[in-house]
């Protein structure tokens, strides 16, 4: 089929805006690994960052010396896949029963979610809950304020309300259990869903530093971001000391920030490309059915 003038003018047009903006999300990212990279004279010079000159791995060196950055990694990934095991399976068990029509009280139960997500207790009230709990300083804190979320039941509840309802009923006849039809038949179907939620909820924990910082006082227990946000953003963090910078003349405190964040975003980054597949596909049907 042969395109229009303007049809192609729109193609043309659409293609320099969507480069502009990669440009425009790019360079944020490149200018931070070049710094990391570069030798004090180069971070001095004037003008735009995009490779480093005279390339140098020493910031790398001194930050991976650091022991606590282990220790963040592994609070970290041990807090995100506990994350996502408690939000996967908090939120199929609670979306799939409001999936069905026949359950009781269904659309009293969904108002109330969505009263949840206009009104909140607070922070005070928050924090009160969990002391009284018990999960102070301790890695529940940082996991089960958030393993439930009404948007995350919303968009599961529809994608489980688009699975057909004669699949579900000849399984029933089959002499099928509503668990096992779960596990068996709306799991299999629904994995769009299911790791675009899971998406949302390893970025999330990946990223959390707040929860972090008023419920953990132990450092050892502190995770990445955590760590990031102290080494980078805190005033009063005396990187020379910390990473034996003095009379260095090839190590900055800006290498070693740039450093950082660099250790801190590239696995969440490198795991985002394997999971964005799903990521269309599950959102709309989510958001469009039921």
């Amino acid at each position: 089929m042969k395109r229009t003038l303007s049809e192609r003018m729109f193609e043309i047009i659409n293609l320099l805006l969507l480069a502009l903006l990669g440009l425009v999300t790019l360079y944020p990212f490149l200018y931070v690994l070049t710094i990391s990279l570069s030798s004090p004279a180069d971070i001095e010079r004037i003008g735009l960052h995009i490779f480093p000159t005279n390339p140098t791995f020493e910031a790398y060196e001194k930050v991976l010396a650091n022991p606590k950055l282990y220790t963040a990694y592994v609070n970290t990934i041990a807090r995100t896949l506990l994350g996502l095991a408690c939000v996967l399976l908090f939120t199929t068990l609670t979306a799939y029963p409001l999936a069905r029509s026949t359950f009781p009280y269904r659309s009293t139960i969904m108002k109330l979610f969505v009263f949840s997500m206009l009104f909140s207790g607070g922070l005070i009230p928050t924090f009160m809950l969990v002391k009284q709990l018990g999960l102070l300083n301790t890695i529940w804190a940082l996991v089960l304020p958030g393993a439930v979320s009404a948007f995350n039941i919303f968009v599961m509840r529809n994608f489980f309300a688009a699975v057909p309802s004669e699949m579900l009923e000849s399984a029933r006849i089959d002499g099928a259990g509503e668990l096992n039809i779960l596990i068996r038949i709306v799991v299999p179907l629904s994995v769009p869903v299911l790791a675009v939620i899971g998406l949302w909820a390893v970025v999330g924990h990946w990223n959390s530093w707040f929860d972090a910082m008023i419920y953990l006082n132990d450092d050892n227990k502190q995770v990445l971001q955590l760590f990031l946000r102290r080494n980078v953003i805190e005033p009063g963090t005396n990187l020379n000391q910390e990473y034996s910078l003095m009379g260095s003349t090839q190590v900055t405190p800006a290498n070693l920030k740039s450093a950082i964040i660099m250790l801190v975003s590239l696995p969440i980054l490198f795991a985002y490309p394997f999971i964005q597949r799903f990521f269309v596909k599950g959102i709309m049907l989510g958001s469009l059915k039921g």
